[in-house]
Order: structure tokens, then C-alpha cells, then sequence
């Protein structure tokens, strides 16, 4: 059952999509905004609070449901996977808009490019160059596919859990985005434990996904960034993710506002400066046949994965 959840999931989205205003997104964006105004006081607890209160208020309703329709019949529960899955999963979302950005780079139309990865990020891309664009694509592109598919995998396959685990992962992960403004303390401190819950949610997920994009990629340069550059970024988990995919992909990620390197003070002139040459993150500057890599790469660990799904289903028929 868990195999054919996910593919027919996975066919739905490719074939149709979901919208983004569509009414259950619309719901749950108002709910978050509604819970930030009603419970926002500036105070990190108030934020620990409504999320609390909205998460454990959505999410076992879902596994209700779920328990329900298995009791009725197997088929049906199957049905209800493939709904929430369908809802919780945007594969094509990182497709159209990464797919536009590409062709449009390839044209030489930098100013859609800019234009289409400023909708997609949410950042000022204004004042970007062609290879700050490709850069954040192809990091975009990863964090996305691993958000909206990998991580909601992970959290669909925990016994008893099923669709609510995939509720779980992916209103957390949305939180985290919906709660955290910058240029207000009160706003910083409101989403704080949002940020601090999802860390350790995606804490496992991430990893997975990171060593998948090793299987499929060039594993020893994805192990060599993850071991010696991950810590470049503030946040650990993309650091994993972002360091491992970059060395799958054979491209540099990370930029210069990412944490450098902790240096032990040493005695320069006691040292032998001779082919001694500064560590750099292998690979190569994004360029524009990095985004074809991206998408084999992406498209190689969903069909990991699937066989995975594929695996574990066999394994519970036999049981």
C-alpha cells in the first residue's frame, strides 16, 4: 500500500499540479496567520504555544480519519494516503519554476530569470548576476525537492503515523517560512520555536535525502563536502543537504555570508607554507549544464526512493 500511495500520489502531481490558492492551502495559511496574531506577544513561549496548538490540532485529526477508513477497508485507507500525499507533495513546483529559469537563462533573458526566481524564493534577486541566479537555483531547487517530496516520504513511511507524519512534516516546514520575519523582534522571537521544532523534524529526513544524492551522484566528493564544508551554514541541516548535493552534482554551493571555517591559531612562521594551498569545496562555478545535472539527480533519488517504497511494501505483504 505504501508504494502505490506514493506513485499515484506522484502522478496526480505530475499530470495536475496542486494550485496554490487551491482552499485547503488557502485554509491553512490563514490559520497560521490567525494564530500569529491571536497568540504573538513577542515572547519565544507564545510562539511555542501556537505552534503547539495548531500542529497537534491538524495533525491527529488526520491519523483519526486515517484509522477510520483502514478500519473500513484497506483500499480505502490507500485512497486517503494518496489525498494527503497529493496535497503534502509539490515535485512540480520546483520543475516549472526551476524549468523556467533555465530556458530563460539559456535565451540570454537574465531579467526573467531574476523575475521567476524572485516568485520562487521570496528574495530581492534585483542586483544578481547570471551565476548568483544559477547558484540559488540549483540550491533552491534541492532544498525544494527535499521539502515538498523527500521529507514528506520519510515521515509518510513511520509506522502508524502514514498521512498525519506527512501533515506533521510539511505544516512544520511551512511554519518555519510563515513565522519568521525579519526586521521585528517580536516576529523573530515569535518564530523561533518553529524554526528550532523543524530542525530536529527535518533532522533525519535531511540526511536520508543527502545520502541518497551521494548513492546517486558522485559519492566520494558528496561524502568529502558533507565531512569538511556543512558547517558553513548557520542552519545544519542544509548545510548537510546543500554540501552533499553540491558534491553529488560536481558544483560549488554556499555563499560568502555562510559561517567560514574555525581556524586554530597557529604560529605562521613555524610552518611550511611551500604547496600548501587553501581548502576549497570541490567541484565546479553553476553553470548552465549544472541545471540538467540537477533535475537527473533529483529525478535518480525519487526512483531510490520509490524502490524503497517498493521494498518495504513487499517486505509487509510477506509479513
Amino acid at each position: 500500500m505504501l508504494f502505490f500511495s506514493v506513485f499515484f500520489a506522484l502522478v496526480l502531481d505530475h499530470f495536475r499540479p496542486v494550485r496554490i490558492n487551491n482552499p485547503i492551502l488557502k485554509t491553512i495559511r490563514m490559520l497560521a496567520d490567525r494564530f500569529e496574531i491571536w497568540f504573538n506577544a513577542g515572547h519565544p513561549q507564545h510562539g511555542r504555544i501556537g505552534w503547539m496548538l495548531l500542529v497537534f490540532g491538524i495533525t491527529p485529526p488526520v491519523l483519526v480519519i486515517y484509522w477510520a477508513c483502514f478500519s473500513v477497508s484497506a483500499f480505502l485507507a490507500m485512497l486517503f494516503n494518496i489525498l494527503i500525499l497529493y496535497l503534502c507533495m509539490g515535485f512540480m513546483d520546483y520543475s516549472q519554476y526551476f524549468s523556467s529559469i533555465q530556458i530563460a537563462l539559456i535565451s540570454g533573458d537574465e531579467a526573467k530569470g531574476r523575475r521567476v526566481l524572485s516568485q520562487w524564493s521570496g528574495q530581492d534577486t534585483s542586483a544578481m548576476e547570471t551565476p548568483e541566479i544559477m547558484r540559488l537555483s540549483i540550491e533552491r531547487a534541492l532544498m525544494t525537492s527535499h521539502q515538498h517530496v523527500f521529507g514528506v516520504f520519510f515521515w509518510f513511511m513511520i509506522p502508524g503515523l502514514g498521512p498525519a507524519g506527512a501533515v506533521l512534516y510539511r505544516l512544520a516546514a511551512y511554519l518555519v517560512r510563515a513565522w519568521s520575519e525579519t526586521g521585528d523582534a517580536r516576529y523573530e522571537a515569535f518564530g523561533r520555536f518553529a524554526a528550532r521544532a523543524f530542525l530536529w523534524i527535518d533532522w533525519i529526513p535531511s540526511r536520508l535525502t543527502a545520502i541518497c544524492f551521494a548513492v546517486v551522484g558522485n559519492f566520494e566528493d558528496a561524502v568529502y563536502a558533507w565531512r569538511n564544508f556543512a558547517d558553513r551554514w548557520d542552519n545544519g541541516n542544509t548545510g548537510v543537504l546543500l554540501s552533499a548535493g553540491g558534491g553529488a552534482l560536481g558544483v560549488r554551493l554556499g555563499t560568502p555570508y555562510e559561517k567560514a571555517l574555525r581556524i586554530v591559531p597557529v604560529d605562521v612562521n613555524a610552518m611550511d607554507m611551500e604547496g600548501l594551498e587553501a581548502e576549497s569545496q570541490p567541484g565546479e562555478e553553476p553553470s548552465i549544464r549544472f541545471f540538467q545535472l540537477t533535475t537527473g539527480l533529483i529525478w535518480r533519488a525519487l526512483l531510490l526512493w520509490l524502490l524503497l517504497f517498493l521494498f518495504f511494501t513487499i517486505v509487509i505483504w510477506l509479513l
